[in-house]
């Protein structure tokens, strides 16, 4: 009643706000005289510089803003600068033989905060974990959390929810990697980021109708020198023993085209717990991507590619070979197996590859119109090695291929006062399971087919207030071909049901088809509202829906990857989300908070709940079947900035998911707990750029969880003895500390060169995580000393 009183104390005050700026400066030639009749144009407003060059455009919110500005006989300039305030943009045009020579940005007011709808990870915060996972550099966001199994595999989770709710899009083609999957991180090189960002809620119908947690969007860096420019990152990493070695290199603008080229490298053994070695635990990773475009002043061509291939072992303790030492593996805090430190990766592992290929053409229909069209291929394979003994030691237990096709269209029309932006998009989707793995999939094969279509308008009634709404509609049918055991198939109760399915008898399987057709509307209504003395304010209403995915669906049998045995259920249904969200910020002269409680309500809700023991001949493992609820999560995300002294900055974030299981009047399992974050900061741009923050991270003990505790028999004196297994108590809280400090030197000519140092878990701390997966069997990584050199060039 907290959490409800306080959206609608929120909503009688006031709605989302939205901060509007300036953008003005003033165009000349490479002579310095000014030049009239300039075409500035941005996706807001087109302006032309008057007769002394000056130009000025009002009304812009926060955020990105593209700016192109061309003249006859000169080069147009393409730019996109960053509105946080009001901004001096001066721009020197030169001939079209020749290349631009200059454009400053300064700033004409000192109003600082983020978005309020969306948290921007930049460049230099993603470089930090070079070396790591996209999962780790999410955790800067507030309110983001991250669904682990083990210390290498993440993804996050957003208001409480995650996988295939939290679409995740790379370069605006949307990841398809068999994300379904708890343990399948995202296929994707975090060095590859130029700015990532996170946008809570299902408002983005751009995006698609199913993105009831949020969207992760993932935008290369942008760079808009002439010559050829290089980035080297090599990372050092005391916990495995390794690190990363990645190089970058582009080149923009030159008679029209641009290309860029990155590789990056990674090499990790066992990581470490404070008291342990984690056996098995190594990565590997070795990523390619590039891209060429063409660009003219009306139209751009792009086209891009890249390759992910990563190795990464799973904790050898996951994997146990009865049920009295699974039991004693959970209940004595010790991993059953620990080896001394190898680089080797050894079974239990995964392999995946994923190649990904874009083209893309862009068209300026008008000053005010312009259409993207956009064609992208995705294959992704993913094998997962278990414990297999004589020929089939090196034979994956799963093989899976998933081939995707997607096509996009958007359309941009707008004035000084509204914008209409619409688009199709489709995809054609085939996975294939492998059945030379001898064992049966645990995902069959399926072909799916999607296509949806939106539309957007925006109307700004007045400079501080705007009114935005959407309507999306989404198609999508779903059809596998799948083998039943006979026994599973009476177990689940699916007869009579779905007995249309079953095609054939062979023994005591069933050969089925099953296929599911889904219409789908989604909706988002919302207004930004600016107050005075820097008051800001959003409301969003947002209805989406998700249909269950191929795990949800037929998941039947060992996921070698995590240990667990799941089932999936056919009678479920999709998910309906309705959810309201509000954001509040006040700025100050030195002080800035931002306060987002938000309120989501989903009917069908699907969830992974542990059920019991089950021992097949490859061991004994805890089963986890798919059931479905109707839910309501409610929560807050909560920041706060206090600029000590010129050089000195404290900030906090606090993030709160409270889950509850409507249908049966119990507490949502794997609901992210009470976590607080503090940083402090210091900075002395004089000192060669230096600067260092101390960052802690408090993650309470989770104190609302359902009971899904089993029982079993295991072997006790020679005897069997059903004994109770505690699955489901969380873990305590805990405490981390973490340092981060970075200067630059001066060691080579025209090359800039930085050093980072970064201490994680100073203190060594033991802990578990309540969200992630392998808790049951041991400890979360111990102190991590890492070491990182920087060349720009």
């Amino acid at each position: 009643m907290r959490y409800l009183s306080c959206l609608i104390f929120l909503l009688h005050f006031g709605f989302l706000g939205y901060s509007q700026f300036q953008l003005s400066g003033t165009i000349t030639n490479e002579k310095n005289q000014k030049l009239t009749g300039t075409h500035i144009h941005t996706s807001y407003r087109n302006v032309a510089s008057d007769p002394i060059g000056a130009f000025e455009i009002n009304g812009l919110p926060k955020g990105e803003l593209r700016v192109i500005v061309s003249h006859l006989g000169y080069q147009t300039k393409d730019t996109l600068v960053d509105i946080q305030e009001d901004l001096v943009l001066n721009i020197q045009m030169v001939p079209s033989e020749t290349t631009l020579k200059e454009v400053s940005v300064s700033a004409k007011s000192t109003l600082s905060g983020k978005s309020v709808v969306e948290s921007t990870l930049k460049s230099e915060t993603i470089e930090k974990y070079s070396s790591q996972t996209l999962g780790d550099a999410l955790k800067e966001v507030t309110g983001v959390s991250l669904l682990k199994t083990g210390n290498v595999i993440s993804k996050p989770i957003i208001h409480g929810l995650h996988s295939s709710r939290v679409p995740i899009f790379t370069n605006n083609v949307r990841l398809e990697d068999q994300q379904w999957g708890v343990e399948h991180a995202p296929n994707f090189d975090i060095n590859a980021a130029g700015k990532i960002t996170v946008i809570k809620g299902a408002s983005g119908l751009k995006y698609g109708g199913d993105a009831i947690g949020g969207i992760v969007l993932i935008e290369p860096e942008k760079i808009t020198a002439d010559s050829i420019h290089g980035k080297t990152i090599v990372s050092l990493n005391s916990n495995g023993l390794g690190g990363s070695l990645t190089s970058s290199f582009n080149q923009d603008r030159i008679k029209g085209w641009s290309w860029n080229v990155l590789g990056t490298l990674k090499y990790f053994g066992d990581r470490e717990a404070p008291d342990y070695v984690l056996s098995n635990t190594g990565n590997r990773e070795a990523n390619v991507s590039g891209g060429l475009s063409y660009t003219q002043p009306n139209y751009s061509l792009s086209g891009f590619y890249s390759l992910y291939q990563a190795t990464i072992g799973i904790l050898s303790a996951s994997h146990i070979g009865n049920a009295t030492d699974l039991y004693n593996a959970i209940n004595n805090q010790v991993p059953a197996i620990i080896n001394d430190f190898t680089h080797e990766i050894n079974n239990p592992k995964q392999e995946v590859t994923h190649h990904l290929a874009k083209f893309n053409y862009s068209q300026r229909l008008s000053d005010s119109s312009d259409l993207d069209i956009q064609y992208a291929f995705q294959s992704n394979q993913r094998l997962e090695f278990d414990l297999r003994r004589g020929a089939s030691f090196n034979v994956p237990a799963l093989d899976l291929s998933l081939v995707t096709n997607s096509l996009l269209l958007d359309y941009v029309k707008r004035n000084e006062v509204w914008t209409f932006k619409m688009g199709f998009n489709g995809f054609v989707q085939n996975n294939y399971a492998n059945p030379a793995t001898g064992i049966r999939p645990l995902i069959p094969t399926y072909d799916r087919i999607d296509f949806g279509a939106y539309g957007i308008f925006e109307y700004r009634i007045a400079s501080d207030f705007i009114l935005e709404t959407g309507l999306r509609y989404d198609f999508s049918t779903l059809e596998a071909t799948k083998y039943y055991q006979k026994s599973r198939w009476d177990e689940r109760g699916y007869t009579p049901d779905f007995d249309h399915f079953i095609l054939a008898e062979f023994g005591n399987q069933w050969l089925t088809k099953p296929k599911f057709t889904f219409h789908n509307f989604s909706g988002t209504i919302g207004v930004r509202k600016t107050f005075e003395k820097n008051w800001m304010t959003f409301a969003n209403l947002s209805l989406s829906n998700r249909n269950p995915n191929p795990s949800e669906f037929f998941s039947d049998g060992l996921h070698h990857a995590t240990g667990m045995i799941e089932l999936g259920d056919l009678f479920l249904d999709k998910e309906t989300s309705l959810k309201v969200s509000i954001t509040a910020t006040k700025t100050f002269e030195k002080v800035s908070f931002e306060v987002s409680p938000f309120l989501n309500s989903v009917a069908n809700f699907i969830f992974l709940k542990p059920i019991g023991f089950e021992t097949t001949i490859q061991g004994a493992f805890p089963v986890w079947e798919y059931e479905q609820t109707d839910a309501l999560l409610a929560g807050i995300d909560a920041s706060f900035k206090w600029d000590i002294q010129t050089n000195l900055n404290y900030t906090l974030g606090l993030a709160y998911v409270y889950g509850r299981d409507v249908t049966a009047n119990d507490y949502l399992i794997d609901m992210p707990p009470l976590n607080l974050s503090n940083r402090l900061k210091f900075s002395k741009k004089e000192w060669n750029g230096f600067f260092m923050e101390l960052q802690s991270e408090w993650v309470f003990t989770q104190k609302n969880f359902p009971n899904n505790n089993f029982g079993t028999q295991i072997i006790v004196d020679g005897a069997f003895q059903t004994v109770e297994v505690d699955v489901s108590t969380p873990p305590p809280g805990y405490y981390l500390l973490n340092f981060y400090t970075e200067k630059e030197f001066n060691l080579f000519k025209k090359v800039q060169t930085r050093m980072a140092f970064t201490v994680q878990n100073i203190l060594n701390t033991n802990y578990r995580d309540y969200l992630n997966r392998q808790r049951f069997y041991a400890d979360d990584l111990g102190r991590n000393i890492q070491i990182q050199f920087k060349f720009n060039y």
